[in-house]
């Protein structure tokens, strides 16, 4: 199995102004990211609007990456759709086109409990044969998985691994803390950008930061340093990175996707990565004051000259 640990930023999907692909900037943003120190990139997750791309896109954007990348690194790929079934086809096809591992959800829309969760999972990973990580998004799915459900699937090696976004850095040590008395079966990346210091500190295994788009080698610099023990070093690091963070903050009054999103990729435009920082309809770009402010903070942490 490919080593999974690190850095692993999920991957903004650059657009153009009518809302198609910018498979160009995308090219551009992978050779980006690898280049600055990132030990995998996981494509196809929030960050990348996935729920924006149509099922043909998806797979382009796979193809796509998994051909720029040429084995530098692993691919992730993101299958969040309603149900096991549709996931496993959605999984089987990034498989075919080279992913290295799929990332999965809790279901969508559809309303199950725990024990039809856990089968949801078994389901999706009988169905391929590359490593299974489960996505902890409940802001997104409205299902927490909980610390039983994570083990039960890793002590049956249903699962390799975990993205955390769920917010709750309890229950994440918690996890942790299970991992290791199981003898770690999972790879466990915290989705933290600004709390990716006590994270390394407690034991995560990595990080999936959306703002390692934009700062690819602050986040190596962090973990490197986190290795090495250094944690003096990690903390500096931390706390720049949290002052570029703020750019998320600039855009007032937006969505979700469209306020931290749009500004990661405005970022990456401003820094000339990727063309634009189109977003997909029905969401608006930003305004012309919310680039200079993104702009003035790149310039105070050192990105852009």
């Amino acid at each position: 199995m490919p080593n999974f640990r690190g850095i692993v930023p999920p991957v903004i999907t650059p657009m153009h102004t009518d809302g198609s692909v910018d498979f160009e900037s995308l090219d551009r943003l992978v050779d980006h990211l690898i280049d600055g120190g990132m030990h995998g990139l996981f494509i196809l997750g929030s960050s990348g609007q996935v729920a924006y791309l149509t099922d043909s896109e998806r797979d382009e954007v796979t193809a796509r990456c998994v051909k720029r990348a040429a084995g530098r690194v692993p691919v992730l790929v993101g299958t969040p759709d309603f149900t096991a079934r549709r996931i496993a086809e959605t999984a089987k096809r990034a498989e075919d086109l080279g992913a290295d591992a799929v990332v999965v959800t809790a279901p969508l829309y559809a309303l199950n409990d725990v024990a039809e969760i856990e089968r949801h999972f078994r389901i999706i990973a009988e169905a391929v044969s590359v490593p299974v990580f489960a996505y902890n998004v409940p802001v997104r799915v409205h299902s927490y998985l909980g610390l039983a459900t994570l083990m039960n699937l890793a002590k049956d090696g249903v699962i390799a691994g975990v993205k955390d976004s769920s917010g709750d850095d309890v229950g994440f040590r918690r996890l942790v803390a299970a991992n290791r008395a199981a003898g770690h079966p999972l790879e466990l990346l915290t989705g933290h950008e600004v709390m990716c210091d006590g994270m390394f500190l407690l034991g995560a295994d990595g990080a999936v930061p959306g703002l390692g788009n934009v700062d690819p080698a602050g986040y190596a610099r962090m973990w490197d340093a986190a290795q090495a023990g250094d944690w003096v070093a990690v903390r500096d690091e931390q706390d720049r990175i949290a002052r570029l963070f703020e750019i998320a903050f600039v855009p007032q009054g937006r969505s979700g996707d469209a306020g931290g999103i749009g500004a990661f990729k405005q970022a990456l435009a401003s820094l000339g990565i990727i063309a634009s920082g189109a977003m997909p309809a029905p969401m608006e770009p930003l305004t012309s004051d919310d680039v200079a402010g993104i702009e003035t903070i790149l310039r105070e942490v050192g990105l852009l000259a």
